[in-house]
């Protein structure tokens, strides 16, 4: 079960470990071996932090816990993807999937217990919003499944915008990057954003994480169809924040663009969509849509995807498929969750 009554000690900073160090009377070089426990060592109980004195951690444990606590279920696929299911918050359960792929082994992880987005496409705006998860929820997700320790590489794609609740978002991905933390390279993170651009130009200055921005159609009134942010974040400003910053060495720029069968799938659309990128250093992800109950949107079919695909690279846009994955597990983002809160 998710600890309730005290506070959880993963996802927190070196600073904010100072700082509790500090209230609880104990020397400052403290903190370095809390994080040192929390994120190399990756215990699950505060007694098992050895080198802090017993007074410290009984000290310590009178207002905070680790904060580790293990999926509530689990769903396998054939193809080795792991969906797996988390208490989150306001009464919503959240989703963290698991995808080994050769060498790597990405974790998509959540920021938010539901949506704000209402992306008409997407079971998780479907869902309603029900709250913002902190740095702790992130990071259990990363510490709490049994790959914990193959992960090659985190995405934030899973429920929720990650812009939209940034300062947890950016205290996971310092955890994430920091020597006194998981000591990753940026390069190894990925974050999607329908591009709120106060918040995205924020994570662009402060982190050297790797972007990926939802598209989904070149045309405006479509995308606002599709995408009701449009109104208030049309992808034309989105697109001219995203031209100021160098994606060509540190940090790579994808574009995500799921594809729907006779709406944004001909080959206007690809010529539109190489015309909006032109000039910007970035890749297409083409993405298969996975059905959800009550929306009336199809899938594309597989020649259209590669027709679509091919006339972007003759355009000079790098663009791929990407391999679909875990369908045998309801694959569409929310789906497991949703299917937890109907049984509930």
């Amino acid at each position: 079960m998710k600890p309730t009554d005290k506070i959880p000690l993963i996802g927190m900073t070196l600073s904010r470990l100072r700082e509790v160090a500090s209230a609880c009377g104990m020397p400052a070089f403290s903190a370095k071996q809390m994080a040192q426990w929390l994120y190399e060592k990756r215990v699950t109980d505060i007694e098992e932090m050895t080198n802090l004195s017993k007074k410290a951690r009984a000290r310590l444990s009178e207002e905070y816990c680790v904060g580790r606590f293990d999926p509530k279920m689990e769903a396998r696929s054939v193809d080795g993807t792991v969906k797996y299911l988390f208490e989150g918050v306001g009464g919503r359960d959240i989703e963290a999937v698991y995808i080994p792929d050769k060498e790597r082994a990405t974790l998509c992880v959540s920021s938010q217990a539901g949506c704000k987005m209402n992306c008409s496409f997407c079971m998780t705006g479907k869902q309603g919003f029900h709250g913002n998860l902190t740095s702790a929820d992130i990071i259990n997700q990363i510490l709490s499944i049994p790959e914990s320790e193959k992960l090659t590489n985190i995405v934030f794609m899973g429920m929720g915008e990650p812009m939209d609740n940034l300062d947890a978002v950016l205290g996971a991905i310092e955890v994430l990057t920091e020597s006194w933390g998981f000591a990753w390279s940026p390069k190894r993170i990925t974050v999607s954003s329908i591009g709120k651009i106060k918040e995205l130009r924020t994570l662009l200055d402060t982190t050297k994480v790797h972007i990926a921005i939802s598209v989904h159609s070149p045309f405006p009134q479509e995308r606002l169809s599709l995408m009701p942010v449009e109104k208030v974040y049309p992808l034309k400003d989105v697109l001219a924040l995203l031209s100021n910053y160098d994606f060509a060495h540190q940090r790579r720029l994808s574009v995500e663009y799921i594809m729907f069968r006779g709406l944004n799938d001909d080959l206007r659309h690809a010529d539109a969509l190489a015309r909006l990128l032109k000039g910007l250093n970035c890749r297409v992800n083409l993405i298969r849509f996975h059905a959800i109950p009550g929306v009336d949107l199809k899938t594309t079919s597989e020649p259209a995807m590669v027709a679509f695909r091919d006339r972007l690279n003759e355009l000079g846009i790098t663009a791929t498929i990407r391999t679909s994955r875990g369908e045998d597990i309801m694959a569409a983002c929310g789906m497991l969750a949703g299917k937890a809160q109907e049984k509930n």
